[in-house]
């Protein structure tokens, strides 16, 4: 009866023990996934911040690409050759 009641105090020890250690190791895991997201999210902010510096434009000098309305003038107009109906399409006594 020693040896049972012995054995079963060293199983419910032991069981603990695991049982503390596995939810230290849960416990370091999340810290380590947290951390983790937490690394993602911030390079996230730094490409979303350095798209908007790029799609706001700022810091770029544009003026060497404006058009002269002047220019414009000069470039002929190309007519369609086909000069498609979408009447046709819809007619009956085709």
């Amino acid at each position: 009866m020693k040896k049972i009641v012995t054995l079963l105090l060293i199983t419910v020890l032991g069981s603990t023990l695991l049982s503390a250690a596995s939810s230290e190791k849960k416990k370091v895991k999340k810290e380590n996934l947290t951390e983790k997201h937490l690394k993602e999210q911030m390079e996230r902010e730094k490409k979303f911040a350095k798209e908007q510096k790029f799609y706001q434009g700022k810091e770029y000098d544009l003026s060497q690409q404006k058009v002269d309305p002047k220019d414009l003038d000069s470039i002929p107009v190309i007519e369609p050759e086909n000069d498609f109906d979408m009447s046709d399409v819809y007619r009956d006594d085709i």
